[in-house]
C-alpha cells in the first residue's frame, strides 16, 4: 500500500500540472487566509479573480524574462481594469471603448504568442472587473475594485517569480518530458504500420499518426521556445547545455520516425513470409518504450535507463542477412529500402542508447535556434500591420470578437444590468477563431456550468456557513487549473463551483445560480450567432492557401536536402528552419481538416476525400524525411550531377504544383517526370545516388497522388 502511494506521490510531482496547481493552491490559501484573518472578507471575490487572471497570463520564462512579463502583465491589467471602472457609469462610452479595445488586444496577438496570452488574460481581467464593480455598486470607490484585482495578480506573480528562481529547469525538463512522450507514441503508431496482416487499413493509421506527428511538432516549438528563453544569446553550458543535445536528439529521431522508405502495403505484401516487418515493428515498441522512460526519467530526475534493445537489432539485421542469402531474394531496389531502413532503426536505437551516430554540436550555427519573438517594436508593429486585412484569420476573429461582447453587452442592459456580465465572459471565453472549435466550446461550457451549479446547490445546501466553504473554494480553483487545458468541461464545472462558493463568501450564493446560468445560455447563444454571421472563418475558404503553403514548405525542405547530397550533411540553422516549416505546415493542415470536419455539411467537402488528402500529404513528409535522414555527400561526380538535377526536378514539380493550388485552378498538371526516369536507369555504382533517386520518384508519384486528390476536390 505504502508502496503504491509513493508512486502515486511521485506521478504527481511529475506531472505537467503539479508546478502550476501547487502555485495556485498557495496563491489562493494566502489570499482566503489573509482575507478571513484581517476580517476582509468581502475583498476576497476580487483578489482570487486577480490570482486566477495572472494565473492564466502566466508563461514557462525564466526569472528575468518573467519578471519582465510580469510587470508588462501588471501594466496591461492595470490598464484595462481601470479603464472599465472609470467607464463603468458611462454606457455609451463603455460600448464604445469595449469592442475597440477587444479589437486591439486580439490583434496585439499577431506580434508574438507571449503578447497573445498577456492580451487574453487582459480582456478577461476587464470582464472581471464588470462582475466586481457591478456587485459592489454605484457606492464603492472606483479605485478600489482594480486594486484589489492587481493585487491578488501581484501576489500570484510574486510566487511565480519566487518559483522560477528556486526551479530553474523544471519547465525546461517537463517539456522535454512531454517531447519524449510525444515520440513515443509516433514510434509505437509507426510501429502499427509494420503489422505483418493482411487487410490492415494503413490510410486509417497514416491518419492517426499523422495526428500524433502533430503533437510531436506542438511539443518541439514548446520545447524550442523554453530552451531560446533559458539560453538567450548566450552560449549554452552546464545542464541547459545537455538540455539541449537532448533536444537536437528528439528532433533527429522525429526525422528518422517521420521517415517512409518504401509503400507500406507493397513492403507487407513483398514480406508476408518473412519475419522482418515482425522484427521493425517489435524493434519500434521497444524504442517507444525506451522514450518513456527517458520522459519518466526527466521528469522525476532519475538517471535514464541503459537502453538493452540491442539484441533486437542484432536480429534485425540477421533477417535482413537472410533475405539478401535467399535463394530469391527481394528485388534490388526493395533491398535497398530495407537496407536503408534497418540502417535508419540502428541508428535511432543508437541515439536513444547515448551512441549518437551524428554529432550534435553545441557551437556555431548548428547549435543556434531560431527565435520567433520579435526584435524590437518595430517588427512587432509590422507582424501586426500584416494582419490588418479581411483575409486574415486573426482580423476576423478579433472584429467577430469585439461585436459579439458589443451585442452582449446590449443584452445584458436589456435583460438584466445587475449580474448580467457573465454574459460578456461566456461569450468571450466561448468565441473562438474557428467554428469547429466555438462549437465545441460552447457545448463544453453550457455542460460543466449546469454541472458545476448543481454541484455548488448541493455543496450550500450540505455545508451552509462561509469559512467552512473555505477549502472548497480553495480545491475547485485549483481543480480548474489542473483540467483546463485538457478536460475542459470539468474545468468549467470547478470554477462555476468556486464562483458560487465565492460569492456565497458576501452572502449572495444562491443570488448567482440563476443569473450565471441563464447568462451562460445567452452569452454561448451570442457566440454562436457571431460565428456564422460575423464574416464566418469557414476552413474550406483557406483550404487551397494552406495546401499551397503545405507543398511550398516541402519544396524548401527538399531543396535544403538535396543540397547537402553535393556539400555534406549539416543540421545547420537553415536546414532546421525547413525542416520545421515542413512539419508545422502539414500540422497546420491537419488542423484544418479537423476544423472542417466540425463545420456544418455544405461548407466542407467531402469527409472521406479530405481524409485521404492528409494521409497522402503525410506519407510525402515521410518521403522527403527518408531523403533527409540518409544525407551524406556523394563520392561520385556523375552520380552526384544526376541527383542534383533530379532533385532539381522534383523541387520544380513541388513548387508548380504550389502555384496552381494557390492561384485556385481546376486542373492541376502531372508532373513532367521524364528526366528523372532517365536519371534512374543510369548505372551508377553509388548506393545512395540509387537510394535518392528511388525517393524522388516516390515523391513525384505521391505529388501526382496530391494533384488528383485536390483536382477530385476542386470538382466538389
Amino acid at each position: 500500500m505504502f508502496d503504491s502511494l509513493s508512486y502515486r506521490w511521485r506521478r504527481l510531482r511529475g506531472s505537467d500540472r503539479y508546478a502550476e496547481c501547487l502555485r495556485v493552491l498557495l496563491a489562493l490559501g494566502g489570499a482566503v487566509a489573509w482575507c478571513f484573518g484581517t476580517g476582509r472578507s468581502g475583498d476576497l471575490v476580487s483578489i482570487l479573480l486577480g490570482v486566477i487572471a495572472c494565473a492564466l497570463a502566466e508563461t514557462e520564462d525564466h526569472w528575468r524574462n518573467r519578471l519582465t512579463t510580469l510587470l508588462m502583465t501588471l501594466v496591461c491589467f492595470a490598464v484595462s481594469s481601470f479603464a472599465v471602472q472609470w467607464l463603468f457609469p458611462y454606457p455609451l462610452l463603455f460600448a464604445i471603448g469595449l469592442p475597440l479595445s477587444t479589437f486591439v488586444l486580439v490583434m496585439l496577438g499577431a506580434a508574438s504568442e507571449r503578447y497573445a496570452t498577456v492580451a487574453g488574460a487582459a480582456l478577461l481581467l476587464a470582464v472581471y472587473t464588470m462582475i466586481g464593480a457591478d456587485q459592489a455598486g454605484a457606492s464603492a470607490e472606483p479605485w478600489r475594485q482594480p486594486l484589489l484585482l492587481l493585487a491578488g495578480a501581484a501576489w500570484y506573480g510574486a510566487l511565480s517569480l519566487l518559483w522560477s528562481v528556486l526551479a530553474p529547469q523544471q519547465a525546461l525538463r517537463l517539456s522535454l518530458a512531454r517531447l519524449f512522450d510525444a515520440l513515443a507514441d509516433v514510434l509505437d503508431g509507426k510501429a502499427a504500420l509494420f503489422t505483418p496482416v493482411h487487410g490492415v487499413d494503413r490510410e486509417a493509421l497514416q491518419l492517426s499518426l499523422a495526428m500524433q506527428n502533430e503533437r510531436v511538432v506542438e511539443a518541439l516549438n514548446d520545447t524550442r521556445l523554453v530552451l531560446l528563453d533559458r539560453i538567450g544569446s548566450r552560449r549554452p553550458r552546464g545542464t541547459t547545455a545537455i538540455r539541449l543535445q537532448q533536444y537536437f536528439m528528439a528532433q533527429d529521431i522525429h526525422e528518422r520516425i517521420s521517415s517512409s522508405h518504401y509503400p507500406y502495403d507493397a513492403l507487407a505484401e513483398a514480406l508476408f513470409h518473412s519475419d522482418m516487418l515482425f522484427r521493425c515493428e517489435h524493434l519500434l515498441r521497444l524504442e517507444a518504450r525506451t522514450c518513456r522512460q527517458r520522459a519518466d526519467a526527466l521528469r522525476f530526475r532519475t538517471r535514464a535507463p541503459v537502453n538493452d534493445n540491442s539484441a533486437s537489432v542484432e536480429d534485425l539485421h540477421g533477417a535482413l542477412d537472410a533475405l539478401r542469402e535467399q535463394t530469391h531474394p527481394p528485388a534490388a531496389h526493395l533491398l535497398r529500402s530495407l537496407e536503408a531502413l534497418v540502417r535508419n532503426l540502428s541508428d535511432i536505437h543508437r541515439q536513444l542508447a547515448g551512441e549518437s551516430p551524428v554529432a550534435l554540436p553545441l557551437t556555431g550555427d548548428e547549435s543556434a535556434l531560431q527565435n520567433p519573438a520579435p526584435q524590437s517594436l518595430t517588427e512587432a508593429w509590422e507582424r501586426i500591420r500584416m494582419q490588418l486585412t479581411p483575409r486574415s484569420f486573426r482580423f476576423r476573429h478579433a472584429l467577430r470578437l469585439a461585436i459579439a461582447l458589443l451585442v452582449g453587452y446590449g443584452v445584458l442592459h436589456l435583460v438584466h444590468p445587475r449580474n448580467g456580465y457573465w454574459i460578456l465572459l461566456t461569450t468571450l471565453l466561448v468565441c473562438q477563431p474557428s467554428y469547429g472549435a466555438t462549437r465545441l466550446r460552447l457545448v463544453q461550457r453550457v455542460a460543466g456550468t449546469v454541472i458545476g451549479l448543481l454541484l455548488g446547490w448541493v455543496t450550500l445546501r450540505l455545508v451552509p456557513f462561509g469559512p467552512w466553504q473555505v477549502p472548497l473554494i480553495v480545491a475547485s480553483g485549483v481543480a480548474f487549473f489542473a483540467t483546463r487545458l485538457r478536460r475542459y468541461p470539468t474545468a468549467t464545472a470547478s470554477i462555476t463551483l468556486f464562483v458560487v462558493l465565492c460569492f456565497n463568501q458576501v452572502g449572495s450564493g444562491y443570488d448567482v445560480m440563476w443569473p450565471r446560468l441563464l447568462d451562460t445560455l445567452i452569452g454561448a447563444v451570442i457566440a454562436a450567432l457571431a460565428m456564422r454571421l460575423i464574416l464566418p472563418d469557414w476552413q474550406g475558404r483557406r483550404f487551397d492557401d494552406v495546401l499551397a503553403d503545405m507543398v511550398r514548405s516541402d519544396a524548401r525542405y527538399l531543396a535544403h536536402i538535396v543540397a547537402q547530397y553535393a556539400s555534406g550533411r549539416r543540421d545547420d540553422l537553415g536546414y532546421r528552419i525547413a525542416r520545421r516549416d515542413a512539419h508545422n505546415a502539414n500540422a497546420t493542415l491537419s488542423t484544418v481538416l479537423t476544423n472542417m470536419l466540425r463545420e456544418p455539411g455544405g461548407h466542407r467537402r467531402g469527409t472521406e476525400m479530405l481524409l485521404r488528402f492528409l494521409a497522402a500529404a503525410h506519407t510525402l513528409l515521410g518521403q522527403l524525411s527518408t531523403l533527409g535522414v540518409h544525407r551524406q555527400t556523394i563520392v561520385s561526380a556523375p552520380a552526384r550531377d544526376v541527383v542534383t538535377q533530379a532533385g532539381a526536378l522534383t523541387v520544380h514539380a513541388l513548387e508548380q504544383l504550389a502555384d496552381a493550388l494557390a492561384g485556385g485552378l481546376n486542373a492541376i498538371p502531372a508532373a513532367d517526370d521524364e528526366a528523372l526516369h532517365a536519371a534512374l536507369v543510369v548505372q551508377e555504382r553509388d548506393d545512395t545516388a540509387r537510394l535518392v533517386l528511388g525517393q524522388l520518384a516516390q515523391v513525384l508519384a505521391q505529388r501526382d497522388r496530391l494533384a488528383t486528390l485536390a483536382n477530385a476536390l476542386h470538382e466538389r
